[in-house]
């Protein structure tokens, strides 16, 4: 690696790092720096999830004010994200990701979709008795929700803060900030299930990877503090407007 790669690749990881903690999208960033200096798809792909977890550990350290109160929640939720997120890397390491990253842009957008509603929809869902009925009360729906996002995260990833965050404003309503601080920790742990699979069986680059490493801590970390200051109102637009751009660069990149 030379002194270029080094910085365009750390760059890259910064931002990347950022927007994850802010709404999600961030691998629109590193991804597509990793192929720029050469590394195959799927190289660049494990390569990028390695390399983002510590992001999603900064932004966590960063939210642990907002995290203080969702310990329950938190335990609800564990298993369905380490399911999903296991089945999605065998899903990835063992198939081509062609076929799935045709519907990933519908995905991300009917997230931003999901959270340009959420009031109305998580109006509709406590009418029917899907949504949390308070406390600590996880919803058999958003068990679903997660798990499925999980799958995704770990095959793919791109956008995947979206998915969340919308099922957790629509099924677990809290602040918005509480609900993007459980998030990221989800996001972690999902990463962090990847990260470890693949290690063991991926084709790491690790160089690279370490490297951007830095940079996402550093960018989650500072994230948070953006995501603070833009309030409840401009971060829901804020997630939904990285969420349309997200799926405009995957449907016409």
């Amino acid at each position: 690696m030379d002194a270029t790669e080094i910085a365009g690749l750390a760059a890259a990881a910064f931002a990347a790092g950022a927007v994850n903690a802010v709404a999600g999208g961030g691998s629109n960033i590193s991804f597509p720096a990793l192929l720029a200096f050469g590394y195959g798809a799927k190289t660049a792909n494990v390569t990028n999830t390695v390399a983002l977890w510590p992001g999603y550990f900064g932004g966590s350290l960063a939210y642990r004010r907002e995290l203080g109160h969702q310990g329950g929640r938190f335990v609800f939720l564990l298993l369905p994200s380490i399911a999903g997120a296991l089945a999605g890397s065998v899903l990835l390491l063992g198939t081509s990701a062609d076929t799935f990253e045709s519907i990933v842009p519908f995905l991300i957008l009917l997230g931003s979709g999901v959270m340009l509603f959420q009031e109305r929809l998580a109006k509709m869902a406590a009418d029917r008795d899907l949504a949390s009925r308070g406390g600590d009360h996880v919803p058999l729906a958003l068990i679903v929700v997660v798990f499925a996002g999980a799958v995704y995260g770990a095959y793919f990833g791109a956008g995947l803060g979206v998915i969340l965050l919308a099922g957790l404003m629509v099924l677990l309503p809290d602040d918005i900030q509480h609900s993007n601080a459980l998030k990221g920790l989800l996001s972690m742990v999902i990463n962090a299930v990847a990260v470890g699979y693949f290690a063991l069986f991926g084709p790491v680059q690790w160089a690279p990877a370490l490297v951007m490493a830095g940079g996402a801590l550093g960018g989650g970390y500072l994230g948070v503090g953006l995501a603070r200051r833009l309030g409840e109102v401009w971060l829901r637009r804020a997630v939904v407007v990285f969420g349309v751009a997200v799926a405009a660069i995957l449907l016409f990149a």
